[in-house]
């Protein structure tokens, strides 16, 4: 079946969308994107992923296209006419096409590029490496100081995921001033008794949707939590530990920088909290 895709408007067959070689995306990752998930057809988190792209768009002085209504209209569009029971939908903002290629920012009056399209993943929600868990290598940090805006510039965090399957692991833990901000593609965390410890939120780490909901779920479950910076050793030391994201919900890491975490298996509390996040989410989809 050939994907259908939305740009600017227009439901397309993906071969037949075109972007403009002028486009700010493409010259100088000028945009913000939000992934979300899709679970039995439905969106997970749905709002979240829509404050925080509304977040990003006003921190670069962008407009946003859409109200949540009509981004939630677009997605489940996409999501029926690509039959997606499990998987993902991509969306990315631009600050568009001006015509030609120049540093500084066109006319407000430029319309924004805004891409979708959809990624099946059956048995999104049974990726077995939870059963087995994840091994990190951490890298230095040497990314731009506004991470918490979900832009497009992701040429860094790909190099660390490159480094990892160099190294053979899964993912790579970014490491800043001798303390872990986050993953490359995801927010970490470490568990020494009850108390789950992740770096606080700032213009150093994204401000994770999953991260938020887990640790919310954490407190209810009676659960510690302390929001400050850890160290590798810390993360070595540590009970347990494990990362959030929108796909990969809560994976535990059994190994960093090649020393087993805990007893070198997934332990109870990611696994609970893995649970118990996916149990509230798939109540409130839409």
């Amino acid at each position: 079946m050939t994907r259908t895709v939305y740009l600017n408007g227009e439901y397309l067959p993906e071969a037949e969308a075109k972007i403009s070689i002028f486009d700010r995306g493409f010259l100088m990752a000028d945009g913000v994107y939000e992934v979300t998930s899709v679970l039995g057809g439905k969106l997970i988190d749905f709002a979240g992923h829509c404050a925080r792209l509304s977040r990003s768009l006003a921190e670069l002085g962008m407009t946003n296209p859409h109200t949540d209504a009509e981004w939630q209209a677009i997605h489940h569009e996409l999501v029926t006419r690509n039959a997606v029971i499990d998987g993902m939908v991509y969306l990315q903002v631009t600050r568009g096409n001006p015509g030609d290629r120049s540093f500084a920012f066109p006319d407000p009056e430029i319309a924004p590029t805004v891409v979708l399209f959809t990624q099946s993943n059956p048995g999104l929600a049974d990726n077995p490496m939870a059963k087995t868990g994840m091994k990190v290598i951490s890298i230095p940090d040497v990314r731009w100081g506004r991470r918490d805006i979900k832009t497009v510039q992701l040429l860094y965090p790909s190099m660390g995921k490159m480094a990892a399957k160099k190294a053979g692991v899964d993912d790579s833990w970014f490491v800043e001033d001798g303390h872990v901000t986050e993953g490359t593609s995801n927010n970490a965390y470490i568990i020494k008794g009850n108390r789950i410890i992740t770096r606080q939120l700032s213009h150093d780490i994204l401000h994770g949707i999953t991260r938020a909901a887990v640790l919310r779920f954490a407190v209810e479950a009676q659960m510690e939590v302390e929001e400050r910076p850890f160290t590798i050793a810390e993360a070595q030391g540590a009970d347990e530990a494990f990362i959030t994201s929108a796909s990969a919900f809560v994976m535990p890491v059994v190994e960093v920088d090649g020393v087993a975490v805990g007893t070198g298996a997934p332990g109870k509390i990611a696994a609970r909290l893995r649970e118990i996040y996916l149990e509230e989410m798939l109540k409130s989809a839409i």
